[in-house]
């Protein structure tokens, strides 16, 4: 039995198509077929019975392949599917994509990633309304049918006829997300609810008209005649005396009526939704979310290596600030951060944005989505493809948007993908980051393009345009010349087709021998293999290049020798172990490659006397260790042992002579190692050691 086979239509004889030369390319032959999906359906059909692994070069005809495969005897095929019709295929241009399309075929028979764990969600409908009360009504009717809904009211008019429960007040806090929403409100209003009968009779006696029709009291209004609280009478639910209280209650799902949501973050929690009445959308979406879900768990972090905090000072916060979801917090008593999978939406722009490699992606991990493009640009090479484009771009928005191109290409109402540019599709797209933009230039690309559409939160495009500032500045300063990793914003099928366009008009090479290591999962094992290789084969020869003060991962430090005392508190506090002392002189030692410019030495310092030079040096010197400090050693006056340096010493006794505390015999022990200091207090009277001294 053929374990694996490949199915390649040209879609009734659009695409011209070197079938040898794919077959080549993937390591077996391949048939022509111009109709798989009509007349040569048995075509299919055949190959789903004698083979394992069956790949189908069309996704127009996904669902009827797949029925096919499940109504063909015998069939046993796992069947995958890779577009390179739109991708490929179709271009106004004419051009023959024989190694793009080798290399989209190529990264598609490669084996699934590994799988992650997951993180689950338990919903049982518990749907809370937030809105004016005729609205939630509205709503509430809607969705009641599969939904449990609960009423929070605020204003409106309405019927309240108890079809659902009605809570009112003053919103405090809303917390949550998809099964697990905590709603805390404060109840001040002197109307009971639950004991109000909805007769009206406050409403007709009120002079002010202080009582609406969603039963709240606005005090603003009411002046105290109470006229209400009579006409009350038995049901007796007003009370102006009762004490407000915080109330709160738990649901599954929220669905906000109002114009502002309640999460300011750009990606609200899973089971939020917002409605204008009129979209079905949310709606849809809400009768949806009942029952047991499950979501990859996108992120694995591993706080050894992370840079955020250390001595209750805090260094490098990038990956909370990007965090549009709000799912990345500081813990200060343990002094680093914490993510809270539930709200993770797994875009990655933590990972993109770490500098140590902390928290990392893992859908899928940089091992797979590296060999993936080591795969890709080994096949596009190897079938005679050059100067290849990756046009990274979320398998969303973005790939509607280059599937519409390749459409407009065929009707040659556009220009559609050149035959060097070839689309990745990423989970989202700042799940790549430095180090494998870096890798697949090593490896043979001539650019990196990033496309943002409309579906990306602003934050985002402010963090990848920080990355891409030090990869410019890196490939810029090695000679590779600008914008070899770039990023283009297109929200319509046109705009994508102009600057892709304006992609296929600049022809840029890469380096002169591709490099062939292995991507892990060591962000900064792969940025120091990517490094390595541009730098042996750089076009141009320099010793240091100057990167952007802002999301530099690497560089240096300056030290302030006039005011640094050795105190070592910046040893201590670096995170990578690129700043350590020497126990056998007062020496401040340092490692450039292991600085990842956290800024957590800086903030330390109490003497202000380290300033950040984001910064890399290309020699050797990087990974020698080399001495930024040293100080004459000062010596203990009681038994001789070195236990400090002169400077530190005589700037502590200077800082605390007038201290009460440190006088006579108290300020003279400063000048002992810590094992004379404790003799020395426990043997004779001070005043006479003193005399004797």
């Amino acid at each position: 039995m053929t374990l694996k086979k490949t199915l390649v239509c040209d879609c009734n004889r659009t695409m011209q198509l070197d079938l040898p030369a794919l077959g080549q390319a993937l390591g077996e032959p391949l048939a022509r077929h111009s109709t798989l999906c009509r007349r040569e359906a048995g075509a299919f059909q055949q190959a789903a019975q004698s083979s394992d692994e069956l790949l189908v070069a069309c996704t127009q005809e996904q669902r009827l392949f797949t029925e096919l495969a499940t109504q063909t005897p015998a069939a046993t095929a796992t069947v995958s599917f890779v577009n390179i019709r739109e991708t490929g295929g179709w271009n106004a241009r004419g051009q023959v994509a024989t190694a793009k399309i080798a290399a989209l075929l190529a990264i598609a028979k490669r084996p699934p990633p590994e799988p992650v764990p997951t993180v689950g969600y338990r919903s049982a409908g518990r749907l809370l309304i937030i809105g004016a009360l005729d609205h939630a009504e509205r709503a509430a009717a809607m969705l009641s049918d599969t939904l449990a809904p609960t009423l929070f009211v605020l204003g409106g008019s309405g019927a309240q006829n108890r079809a659902w429960p009605v809570l009112s007040g003053r919103i405090e806090r809303l917390t949550g997300w998809l099964g697990a929403f905590e709603l805390s409100w404060s109840n001040a209003n002197p109307i009971d609810l639950d004991a109000c009968t909805r007769c009206n009779a406050c409403l007709a006696v009120c002079p002010e008209q202080a009582i609406g029709l969603d039963y709240q009291i606005d005090m603003a209004r009411c002046t105290g005649h109470r006229d209400c609280v009579t006409a009350c009478g038995a049901a007796a639910a007003i009370d102006f005396n009762r004490a407000g209280r915080t109330e709160v209650e738990t649901f599954d799902l929220v669905l906000d009526l109002r114009e502002t949501s309640a999460f300011e973050q750009h990606a609200p929690p899973p089971g939020y939704l917002r409605w204008n009445g009129h979209d079905p959308a949310p709606l849809i979406e809400l009768r949806q979310r009942v029952g047991e879900f499950e979501k990859p768990k996108f992120f694995d972090y591993r706080p050894k290596l992370c840079a955020h905090s250390r001595n209750d000072q805090v260094g490098c916060h990038a990956c909370i600030d990007i965090c549009s979801a709000a799912a990345i917090s500081s813990d200060k008593v343990r002094q680093r951060i914490v993510v809270e999978p539930h709200l993770c939406i797994g875009c990655g722009a933590c990972s993109t944005v770490c500098p140590t490699g902390a928290i990392g992606f893992t859908w899928p991990r940089a091992t797979d989505q590296g060999g993936k493009l080591k795969t890709l640009l080994t096949t596009y090479a190897q079938a005679g493809g050059r100067d290849p484009v990756l046009l990274l771009h979320s398998e969303q928005r973005g790939r509607q948007l280059i599937e519409q191109v390749g459409r407009a290409a065929q009707l040659r109402s556009a220009s559609g993908l050149a035959a060097n540019v070839i689309p990745v599709a990423l989970w989202h797209t700042l799940s790549v980051g430095l180090e494998l933009w870096l890798a697949a230039i090593a490896m043979g690309a001539s650019r990196v393009v990033v496309l943002s559409t409309d579906e990306e939160a602003p934050d985002y495009r402010v963090g990848l345009d920080q990355q891409m500032a030090v990869a410019q500045a890196l490939l810029l300063g090695l000679g590779y010349g600008k914008d070899r990793v770039v990023q283009i914003t297109a929200r319509s099928a046109t705009e994508l087709d102009t600057e892709l366009t304006q992609v296929a008009r600049q022809s840029l090479r890469g380096p002169a021998e591709a490099a062939r290591f292995a991507i892990g999962n060591d962000k900064r094992a792969t940025l120091e293999f990517a490094l390595d290789h541009l730098i042996a084969q750089a076009p141009v020869r320099v010793d240091t290049i100057a990167l952007p003060s802002v999301g530099a991962p690497f560089g240096a430090i300056d030290i302030d020798k006039q005011a640094c005392t050795m105190c070592l508190s910046c040893v201590s506090a670096c995170p990578a172990a690129a700043i350590a002392d020497n126990k056998e002189a007062p020496q401040l030692r340092f490692i450039e490659k292991n600085c990842v410019q956290c800024g957590l030495c800086a903030s330390t310092c109490p003497e202000d006397a380290i300033a950040l030079v984001p910064r890399l040096l290309t020699t050797r010197e990087r990974q020698q260790p080399r001495v930024l400090n040293e100080m004459a050693p000062f010596s203990c006056v009681r038994c001789g042992e070195p236990f400090g340096t002169q400077k530190a010493i005589e700037t502590m006794l200077g800082r605390l002579v007038g201290h009460s505390m440190f006088q006579g015999a108290a300020l003279h022990r400063l000048k002992m190692c810590s094992d004379c200091r404790v003799i020395d207090l426990y043997s004779s009277d001070d005043e006479a050691r003193i005399t004797d001294l």
